[in-house]
């Protein structure tokens, strides 16, 4: 199947022409100006031919019509499987190639269909909608406190390594009931995983410290969401609660981490007047919209040759949905620019669409808040031409946001959360691993 009408030429660096006619989405080129690639894969039509990384291929939904209908009605004839990834299965994806550890088979719900699906999402929904609203604001801004004390006296950070980088991952450790030890070496494995240092020993960590979170809750339950879900009626096993936790753990920070970033990074490269006079809340929605944290994700394969959206795809042929380019084409400039419309895919749609998007708006939102109202000076500490976005096709992310202040004074903690729920030992699934102990230090700091 040819893929390469006439239309406009690629993006400067774009090197289409060496890929096949596909469109790269990877590299420094892409990551510094994606919607000049998206762009231009808009004149191939509602999906286009890209590559993912070297070897590996896909076709992108550009458009926001055709995104909605794929990820609300899975097609039809589409499945979240990648088992069925017919070019992985022929041995056409290099084994070593960075997206498996993304799109390859993991059992758990991202990969589920059906009644499967369904039942272990319905765990996870219901077990996250327990969570107290008050009560979250309270551990975020506890967090907050405790962050923006290790460097606030010093007039200068990188807001994405000394905050929106840690912050999400405490605030899950206390929402998940963590105690000290095995806190530490979640974050060691989920901090691993993506500094890329070590990964299978960070994955390695990551399961086996949630392997004992289990141990223990079953052994003392708590008011806590690894409690709620092992009492929830789905009636999980262990092996699938390691891997929904796990997957919450990893999908919660990650994206949270961006998010957060990057609606920073729209209030800093706003002039101080409009950043003093923007509702948070509107500036994560507008954040979402026209630079979300996941730009290119949800993979489909059709579960046999099917014409969908004017095209021809083979049985197993791997499917993204562009968010990011979904979002911001022409036709939406009108929603775009409406105060308070949320119909954006930030947070995708349908049966698979995010199940903790009002706790990650609500962590966002006190997060800013807190850090603006204790710091209200910040500013940039380069030129905003100078930032580095992080490569790949699928995240969208800073790889730093330096910024400097007036140096301050280190703001007390506020009242202390519970201590988490003392239990008899388990028995360790995995050997103890060396951590960076962030967990212990926030409980540390908290109890004065």
């Amino acid at each position: 199947m040819s893929h390469q009408p006439a239309g406009p030429l690629p993006p400067p660096g774009c090197p289409a022409h060496d890929s096949g006619g596909r469109v790269p989405l990877y590299g420094p080129e892409f990551a510094a100006d994606p919607q000049a690639y998206y762009a231009y894969l808009r004149h191939y039509g509602p999906t286009a031919p890209v590559e993912l990384a070297p070897g590996v291929e896909a076709t992108l939904v550009t458009d926001y019509a055709t995104a909605r209908r794929l990820l609300q009605n899975s097609g039809p004839g589409f499945s979240r499987d990648s088992r069925r990834w017919r070019e992985l299965n022929e041995g056409r994806v290099p084994l070593d190639s960075p997206v498996l550890p993304v799109l390859g088979y993991q059992p758990h719900c991202v990969f589920a269909d059906g009644e499967e699906h369904l039942r272990l999402r319905q765990a996870i929904t219901d077990s996250m909608a327990r969570v107290d609203p008050g009560r979250l604001t309270r551990i975020t801004e506890q967090i907050s406190d405790y962050l923006i004390a290790r460097f606030s006296t010093r007039g200068s950070a990188d807001l994405l390594g000394d905050y929106a980088g840690q912050l999400p991952l405490l605030v899950f450790n206390e929402l998940f009931g963590c105690p000290p030890d095995i806190g530490d070496r979640i974050v060691y494995g989920i901090t691993g995983m993506f500094d890329g240092v070590e990964a299978g020993k960070a994955i390695e960590v990551l399961h086996g410290a949630v392997g004992e979170l289990i141990a223990l809750k079953r052994a003392a339950p708590g008011d806590d969401v690894t409690s709620w879900l092992l009492g929830h009626p789905a009636a999980l096993t262990d092996g699938e609660l390691v891997n929904e936790l796990c997957v919450l753990f990893v999908a919660g920070n990650e994206p949270l981490r961006n998010l957060m970033g990057n609606t920073l990074h729209r209030l800093l490269t706003h002039d101080r007047r409009a950043r003093m006079n923007v509702l948070i809340d509107e500036a994560i929605n507008e954040t979402l919209w026209e630079n979300p944290p996941i730009q290119n994700f949800a993979a489909h394969f059709p579960v046999a040759d099917v014409q969908f959206a004017g095209r021809q795809f083979r049985q197993g042929d791997l499917v993204l949905v562009s968010f990011a380019a979904a979002n911001t084409g022409p036709e939406l400039t009108p929603a775009r620019q409406t105060p308070g419309n949320r119909s954006h895919l930030g947070w995708s749609a349908g049966l698979h669409a995010c199940p903790s998007k009002d706790p990650a708006r609500q962590i966002t939102v006190t997060a800013i808040e807190n850090f603006l109202n204790q710091i209200p000076d910040v500013e940039l500490a380069v030129p905003e031409s100078s930032l580095a976005w992080r490569p790949g096709p699928f995240n969208r992310a800073l790889a730093a946001l330096p910024v400097r202040f007036a140096p301050v004074r280190a703001q007390p903690a506020r009242r202390p959360m519970p201590a988490p729920q003392a239990a008899p030992e388990p028995p360790r699934t995995a050997p103890r691993a060396e951590h960076t102990g962030l967990w212990s230090q926030f409980l540390t700091w908290l109890k004065g």
